[in-house]
């Protein structure tokens, strides 16, 4: 008989996982909304804010020490008015009160805990916070009370903190244009200084934790590209092999955990989010294309092929997060005793398996447990095992193949299945990339149902929606839901040559411009006419754990601009670059996405391909372009037997060529003489053989 639980709040309405993980607290929730709004102003009590999403450990963590607790809860039912917030679904909400936590605090994260005045003014705020004292951190009750208390009886203090709070709040959002020149050295300036971070042992930059920084990889991958310094390309090469040998990364299964919680990538933090797979496939397939290391593009393959077994719906769509915990422990799922190991895989199977995954009788993690590493070279386990390699290559699959059956059978963590359009366009990119490089069509299937599922589903009255789940869209797009998705349905046309990802793209590009560009300095705001209005507006210029809208949108600005001939996109291209220059500046590892973006737009690279689709030779030249790494390349096709619509690429549109398929390569102001086959084309376009 299921059991009835003791406490329902209104949480239990909503559709996002984390919210419903609340639903049944003591805690008297609200979600984010009028009503919880106007009962604070009416009431006069302050808003307990909690910001968190359904897979971050210490949210539960403090899901379990307080919210569940009903001591505690009374306190934030009698004297604040709690309300709870999935970061996920409202980055709007996530972005204005994190600044306020690290002006508050110096530092940030999740769960967020911030206290606002009925006017939505933070004037105290934290993370996390322990049942009690512990640590040097004051536990939460006595937290709750001493803000109560100062609400109650210090109001012209808290007004003195509040209007501090507003300006503070204004003057990061508030960002004018630089008068400077723009200069390439700041290309320089931030390969110089991100190579003083870079940890020459393991890979990857500063200490612990230590994040995979897919946007700074993929910088320095560019800059290899422009200028030739072999330093730049070491550098991504050795933080890729190490992530891949790395706990950090799912021997098994596929994919890859939000981040090391060491500095040599071995333990981490077990979630698995979307937008990491996404901007990491990219990452290790353009490694591929610059290198042509097999090891790369099989890594991106297994990211790809874990999101389309775990993490894509059945309309297409792809999920947001797999949680770090199952039944109640982190890692749980993914970790293993030698024992367990032996039991399936036999003495000699174990032996070698163990001794290539670092696997000992101890554990590397907790409690005598494994986590899989690729810890030894196969010369050295074929030595010490007696076992010659391509046999143990074979027995090593084997192994994975037998263990992962056997992981399918433990509790899996929780998924979170709502469905973002910002992250869906991320990902829908990587398996656009993962289709060019690899010609696996489950690939390029994968990528149009998202974006179809998006356009159909996550579409209204033109505009797009941020959030779909249990069957409900809901929300208004923000500005990084339309860039990302803009960008992946230019890589879509990339990949098909099918107008109608152009066009489509083109016409939420204008959408984007409209709801979000601001006519008086420039740059597109993070929230827009249709979402709802906040305490501060923001531009959101830091590339995060995702790029920021700006940044992605300098490369659909630009790619449009030459795809549609409209030369006001490169302007507004430029306008960002301008506005921004100064963060370029001085804090380069903040902004490498928007670095790459400026990259872009000193050097842009038209190709064009004349030639019927179904021809053979047409293909070839198509795959060649598909195979090399061109980070500034801009792709357009026409077949001579179809006719270009109105004004669409200019850079095709009057070309005719008798005979053979042909390519045409444009740099800068220069335009190389055409090449009649692929053979020609990596000529012109400078890339390895295969």
């Amino acid at each position: 008989m299921e059991k009835h639980p003791e406490h329902t709040n209104r949480l239990v309405h909503e559709t996002s996982p984390y919210l419903l993980q609340h639903a049944h607290n003591p805690v008297d929730w609200h979600p984010w909304g009028e009503e919880a709004l106007s009962r604070a102003r009416k009431e006069d009590k302050p808003i307990l804010l909690s910001i968190g999403y359904s897979s971050c450990h210490w949210c539960h963590v403090m899901e379990k020490e307080s919210f569940e607790n009903e001591i505690t809860a009374k306190i934030m039912n009698d004297h604040f008015i709690p309300i709870k917030v999935d970061r996920e679904e409202r980055p709007d909400l996530d972005e204005i009160y994190m600044n306020a936590v690290q002006v508050m605090t110096g530092s940030g994260g999740w769960p967020m805990t911030v206290f606002l005045t009925p006017d939505l003014v933070p004037f105290h705020a934290g993370t996390y916070f322990p049942p009690e004292d512990r640590g040097g951190m004051p536990g939460f009750p006595k937290v709750l009370a001493a803000v109560s208390e100062y609400y109650r009886t210090h109001r012209e203090e808290v007004g003195k903190v509040t209007a501090r709070m507003r300006d503070a709040l204004h003057q990061i959002v508030e960002i004018a244009p630089s008068g400077e020149s723009m200069d390439e050295k700041i290309l320089l300036n931030a390969f110089e200084g991100l190579g003083r971070q870079f940890d020459p042992f393991n890979g990857g930059f500063g200490g612990t934790p230590k994040f995979p920084g897919s946007m700074v990889l993929s910088f320095l991958l560019r800059y290899w590209k422009r200028t030739g310094a072999k330093k730049a390309l070491e550098m991504v090469e050795l933080t890729l092999e190490k992530m891949a040998n790395g706990g950090i990364y799912d021997h098994l299964g596929g994919g890859f955990h939000r981040y090391s919680v060491d500095d040599r990538w071995l333990v981490p933090h077990f979630e698995k989010m979307l937008y990491d797979n996404a901007l990491l496939s990219r990452i290790y397939f353009e490694a591929f294309q610059a290198t042509r290391k097999e090891r790369f593009r099989q890594v991106g393959r297994e990211i790809l092929d874990y999101v389309l077994r775990e993490m894509t719906s059945p309309q297409g769509g792809f999920y947001s997060t797999e949680d770090a915990d199952s039944e109640g422990k982190e890692g749980k799922f993914y970790v293993w005793t030698r024992d367990q190991i032996g039991e399936i895989l036999g003495k000699e199977g174990s032996a070698a398996f163990s001794a290539y995954y670092g696997v000992t009788p101890y554990g590397n993690f907790e409690e005598g447990e494994n986590i899989l590493h690729i810890d030894s070279t196969f010369e050295k386990v074929s030595e010490s095992c007696g076992i010659p390699v391509p046999d143990l290559k074979s027995l090593l699959e084997e192994g994975r193949k037998r263990l992962f059956l056997e992981r399918e059978k433990r509790v899996r963590p929780g998924r979170d299945e709502k469905i973002l359009t910002s992250w869906n366009g991320l990902m829908v990119s990587g398996f656009v990339d993962g289709y060019r490089v690899t010609g696996d069509e489950r690939y390029l299937n994968g990528a149009a149902g998202a974006a179809r599922f998006i356009l159909r589903q996550m579409r209204k009255d033109g505009s797009l929606m941020r959030v779909f789940n249990r069957g409900k869209c809901q929300l208004k797009g923000y500005s990084e839901d339309y860039a990302f998705f803009i960008q992946a349905l230019l890589d879509l046309y990339e990949a098909t040559f099918e107008m109608n990802w152009l066009k489509e793209a083109n016409a939420l590009n204008e959408g984007m411009i409209h709801q979000f560009w601001d006519e008086s300095n420039g740059g597109f705001f993070f929230s827009g006419k249709e979402n709802e209005s906040l305490i501060a507006q923001s531009k959101s210029p830091y590339d995060n754990a995702i790029p920021s809208s700006n940044s992605v949108a300098v490369f659909n600005l630009l790619r449009l601009g030459f795809l549609t001939g409209e030369d006001s996109l490169k302007q507004k291209a430029e306008q960002i670059l301008r506005l921004f220059y100064k963060f370029l500046s001085e804090h380069p590892s903040g902004f490498a996405q928007m670095l790459s973006g400026f990259s872009f737009f000193l050097g842009p690279e038209e190709i064009g391909i004349i030639g019927p689709k179904d021809d053979p030779r047409t293909e070839s030249m198509v795959k060649e372009v598909y195979l090399s790494y061109l980070p500034d390349r801009i792709l357009s096709f026409k077949d001579p037997k179809e006719r270009i619509e109105g004004n669409w690429l200019p850079f095709l549109r009057d070309v005719k060529v008798e005979g053979a398929p042909a390519a045409f390569v444009c740099k800068g102001f220069t335009c190389l003489p055409p090449a009649r086959d692929e053979k020609e084309l990596r000529n012109l376009l400078n890339t390895p053989d295969k």
